[in-house]
């Protein structure tokens, strides 16, 4: 499991506000979660007293019970909150939020020289440097902070390390720029920039980026007796002790009416994306071996190469950041969508959960009529935890149908190709490109091809994945990506092949 130290605060809190909800008084056994976790006279673990950290704890909680710490005026208490989450007949759809008190209001970005610095004859730092912002006085390296452009070629080429760049740690992971200090010196985010990509709440050394979560809504619509339906994302196989099917058990141990497999929908994203493929490439020769281009065809859109669309980072990237590639991008909804679309469609006056693996997903999420809440992977083992419930202990549970081994590997880097190109018969017309993980490099590549309109050595299909890992590795998984990745294959390596097109 992942062994960061601030995801066992996070998922203890979440997991006591589950208790105070199930309990008798609600309102008021949240507002003594600060205290109960740290009492007087506790060992101050984190923070400089014991009293920060219960304002920090209060402030986690305000984000669980789904409001944004921007507006919170620290004079309302938790039980103020409380109350009017239970009231609330809609959610946020601003999904991220920033703790200021546990901010660290970390230093800016820049460029310093250390005393291991020798003051070399052979001056590597300043002949490396093209702006001259590096000079040597005394016999040590200087930085002209005004001059320094943070290239971090003198980092490279000092000998002795001495070199080093002061980083930010949420901002340095943004791959668009959307969170940064504001005038208070605390991060702050800029929603007309950002892709949801989760990133910086990983990077937070102090956990002070946080989901706004909707576990409050989820649980009232059990209490009320509705009929709420888990759609679990292909990712989650590899997240907890157990296996898939004892999983669903747990699941509906832990309050659902019943669980379905959004890698069901995945079969259906991988064999229409199959189908768009041929149609923007070309036709099929009569050894289905190749695609060649159709001249004057309205049907056939003759393009060199298409998109996946699954990731939800990626899509805001493309609609905020990255216009020019959007006639690439398929058009092919996702699973999530076609999942949704089915249980409403059977069981119209379901509640509907989709437990996902990023903070991405509650977008897709909101902006989907048949999505009613979004539930993160971290929230369902606070769950499990509050209801004492172990994935590993629970009987066995088949669903009504079997998703195929590439739908069910759609959440690992490179799933997503593999299963579009395993649904051909003629798969090995498709020669696929994984780009593993959306930062600055990734998306001047992808630039690069939407302008020249050929991707590189020939491909023609394109993943992009946010996360580097796919989505096992996202901002609310809890398993380590190699762990939760080896776990996947003992899955699938039960499951049929996709059914092809």
């Amino acid at each position: 499991m992942n062994n960061n130290q601030s995801l066992y605060v996070k998922k203890e809190v979440m997991a006591r506000l589950i208790k105070a909800y199930l309990s008798d008084d609600f309102p008021e056994n949240t507002r003594l979660i600060p205290y109960d976790m740290r009492p007087t006279g506790a060992e101050v673990s984190y923070r400089c007293c014991i009293y920060k950290e219960r304002a920090i704890l209060k402030t986690r909680l305000i984000a669980d019970l789904g409001f944004p710490l921007e507006d919170d005026d620290e004079r309302v208490n938790l039980t103020t909150y409380a109350k009017e989450a239970e009231e609330r007949t809609q959610v946020s759809d601003k999904h991220l939020t920033v703790l200021q008190q546990a901010c660290k209001g970390c230093s800016s970005n820049s460029i310093f020289v250390t005393d291991i610095c020798q003051g070399c004859v052979a001056r590597p730092c300043t002949n490396a440097c093209k702006f001259g912002a590096i000079s040597v006085d005394d016999g040590r390296a200087k930085i002209d902070s005004d001059k320094c452009k943070k290239c971090q070629m003198c980092i490279n080429a000092c000998p002795y390390h001495a070199i080093v760049k002061l980083s930010v740690p949420c901002e340095d992971v943004c791959p668009v720029g959307a969170i940064k200090k504001d005038e208070t010196g605390f991060a702050s985010i800029d929603f007309s920039k950002c892709i949801s990509c989760g990133k910086c709440i990983s990077a937070c050394p102090f956990g002070a980026v946080h989901e706004k979560s909707e576990i409050i809504d989820i649980l009232k619509a059990m209490k009320q007796g509705k009929k709420v339906i888990a759609m679990i994302a292909p990712a989650v196989a590899g997240q907890f002790r157990g296996n898939l099917y004892q999983l669903k058990t747990a699941v509906k141990k832990a309050g659902f009416s019943d669980v379905y497999e959004v890698a069901k929908g995945a079969d259906k994203t991988a064999r229409n994306e199959a189908r768009e493929f041929v149609e923007r490439m070309g036709e099929v020769d009569a050894t289905w071996d190749a695609i060649h281009p159709v001249a004057d065809s309205e049907d056939n859109q003759n393009d060199k190469f298409m998109t996946t669309s699954c990731c939800a980072g990626y899509i805001q990237l493309v609609n905020k950041h990255l216009p020019e590639i959007k006639p690439y991008v398929s058009d092919t909804h996702t699973p999530l969508y076609y999942t949704s679309e089915y249980i409403k469609s059977i069981l119209p006056d379901s509640v509907t959960v989709f437990v996902g693996p990023c903070v991405a997903k509650r977008v897709e999420g909101s902006e989907n009529p048949n999505v009613d809440y979004v539930m993160s992977f971290e929230e369902l083992g606070a769950l499990f935890m509050a209801k004492e419930i172990e994935v590993s202990e629970c009987e066995e549970s088949q669903f009504n149908e079997e998703s195929s081994k590439q739908a069910r590997n759609f959440g690992v880097t490179g799933g997503v190709a593999e299963a579009v190109k395993k649904a051909l018969k003629y798969e090995n017309s498709v020669k696929p490109l994984v780009i593993s993980g959306l930062n600055k490099d990734s998306i001047r590549q992808l630039k690069k091809y939407a302008t020249t309109g050929v991707c590189e050595d020939g491909c023609n299909l394109i993943e992009v994945m946010c996360c580097e890992g796919g989505c096992i590795a996202g901002n609310a998984t809890i398993n380590n990506t190699k762990v939760a990745q080896k776990q996947i294959k003992e899955v699938i390596s039960n499951s049929h092949d996709i059914e092809k097109i």
